[in-house]
């Protein structure tokens, strides 16, 4: 495994491990102060640490410039991105941090699939073979399995 690649599982592992630590916050934030008051101050953290990382990286917001000039379907990240934030805020409290976080990584994999195999959203097309679809369907299983309260 290249030191590139290493890096990439390693992030996408601990982000995986951030997000577990996102949606019990959030859904305990939610709890305190409301739904969209949390999710709103949740963004504005966001944001405060994001024009600092870019600040201490780029020295400068040239790249926001750049983003904002590029078609506006690209910017439907942020969008998502807020939408995580709110299902999490809601549905902890609700049906708990593991079937939530099994229910978001479903939908995930399941959407990952369908741009990979259409090569949506300017990504190559990649085939989803059966080894594939039996993943998703057993990660739909794992998903269906987290919401029971035994």
């Amino acid at each position: 495994m290249s030191s590139g690649t290493a890096a990439a599982v390693s992030i996408c592992f601990t982000a995986g491990i951030a997000g577990g630590v996102q949606a019990a916050v959030m859904g305990e934030l939610g709890d305190r102060v409301g739904i969209v008051p949390a999710v709103a101050f949740s963004v504005l953290v966001s944001f405060v640490c994001a024009a600092a990382a870019l600040l201490l990286w780029e020295q400068s917001f040239a790249g926001v410039r750049a983003a904002a000039h590029e078609p506006a379907w690209l910017w439907v990240g942020g969008i998502a991105s807020i939408y995580i934030v709110l299902a999490a805020t809601v549905a902890v409290p609700r049906i708990g941090v593991a079937a939530t976080i099994g229910l978001v990584i479903a939908g995930n994999l399941i959407m990952a699939a369908l741009i990979d195999k259409y090569g949506w959203l300017a990504q190559d097309a990649i085939p989803i073979d059966h080894w594939r679809i039996l993943g998703l369907l057993l990660l739909a299983a794992g998903a269906t399995l987290t919401l029971s309260r035994t």
